[in-house]
């Protein structure tokens, strides 16, 4: 009977988390936005040819958003989180480059700007990616439960008691891909969370190094623009 139970309780907790799982799409084109941004840098800033990159994030983003079977779990995470990693990588050797050939003064006024812009944007959507795959277990485990009152960071509605959320029409709350996107626009621009306090410390870590890449990134507009000056 427990073996009986078992088998079928699974499925059964699966296909309830599949009818109210968030949609992943979001996510992928996130990602391919970032390696689309990568056509932006200038030739000496990028990290291999720009077809590669669009082409691996869409690859390696599609097994996410066609499959989303208990069976093929394993599967969907792997490729997203090297999906995740190889965005996070390119991005952070252009702007290595970037650091490196700025006391040359090779690159145009424009250029640089359209590099800087393009590494900021990138740098918020790569790490909302990050954000969403790694909280409570990822996008698969969120589904899975009823609603949302535990992760890496602790959003406002996480703080509302249930009956309150109840009636609000938002007892089944969770996160999805634009609240961590709000999470990561505001480390860029303000270098903190705001609304949104943070508890794991692999949360923090994160956000520290979002930070230091954005604010990196403004210091070279900044140093650039006081050299025309």
């Amino acid at each position: 009977m427990a073996s009986s139970n078992h088998q079928h309780g699974h499925p059964q907790a699966l296909q309830q988390g599949q009818q109210q799982g968030e949609p992943r799409w979001p996510a992928m084109v996130a990602l391919l936005a970032v390696s689309a941004l990568f056509y932006a840098l200038p030739p000496a800033l990028k990290v291999g040819p720009d077809w590669l990159l669009v082409i691996l994030v869409a690859a390696l983003s599609l097994p996410g958003v066609l499959f989303r079977h208990w069976r093929h779990r394993t599967l969907i995470r792997v490729c997203g989180y090297a999906s995740v990693s190889l965005m996070t990588l390119a991005m952070i050797g252009s702007l290595s480059l970037l650091v490196a050939r700025l006391p040359l003064h090779q690159e145009t006024p424009g250029d640089l700007l359209r590099a800087a812009t393009a590494l900021w944007i990138g740098n918020v959507l790569v790490f909302a990616a990050w954000y969403w795959r790694l909280d409570a277990g990822g996008p698969h485990q969120r589904d899975l439960r009823e609603s949302h009152t535990d992760g890496a960071f602790l959003f406002p509605k996480m703080m509302l008691t249930k009956e309150l959320r109840r009636e609000m029409d938002e007892a089944d709350w969770k996160p999805e891909f634009m609240d961590y996107l709000f999470l990561a626009f505001n480390t860029s621009t303000a270098f903190s969370p705001t609304d949104v306090p943070v508890l794991s410390r692999w949360a923090k870590a994160l956000m520290m190094i979002q930070a230091v890449i954005s604010l990196t990134t403004i210091a070279i507009l900044a140093a650039r623009a006081v050299n025309i000056l």
